[in-house]
């Protein structure tokens, strides 16, 4: 793993309106079958996996993610781009403030498609 800081940070804004501020701090290159996780404030993992095809891009939907406390959901924005979100299960309701203030829609949570969804 090669993990570089961006001093100072690139800051830089985003959404809707242009009010949300972001701010890049690392880049992170991982060789294959490297893995690095993120925390948050309250416990949860979530981790990201370089193969030599590409990434796992989340842990599993409906096994290790639910059990770290989030929800996974498919989101459209109004220029018809698709978004994974991962959800903290107790920020709900920011979460959904936040798509209704963004002019966001929830898809579908990925974590209760079951295999009948695909036949």
């Amino acid at each position: 793993m090669k993990f570089d800081p961006v001093l100072p940070p690139r800051t830089f804004n985003v959404g809707k309106d242009g009010s949300i501020r972001l701010a890049q701090t690392a880049t992170v290159s991982l060789a294959p079958d490297e893995l690095v996780t993120f925390t948050d404030d309250l416990g949860g993992e979530y981790d990201v996996v370089r193969k030599d095809w590409g990434y796992y891009a989340t842990p599993s939907l409906n096994g290790r993610l639910l059990r770290n406390g989030y929800k996974t959901a498919l989101v459209r924005n109004d220029s018809g781009q698709y978004f994974v979100m991962l959800v903290i299960n107790s920020r709900m309701q920011a979460f959904e403030s936040y798509l209704r203030r963004e002019n966001q829609h929830r898809v579908l949570w990925l974590d209760e498609v079951s295999e009948s969804s695909f036949k």
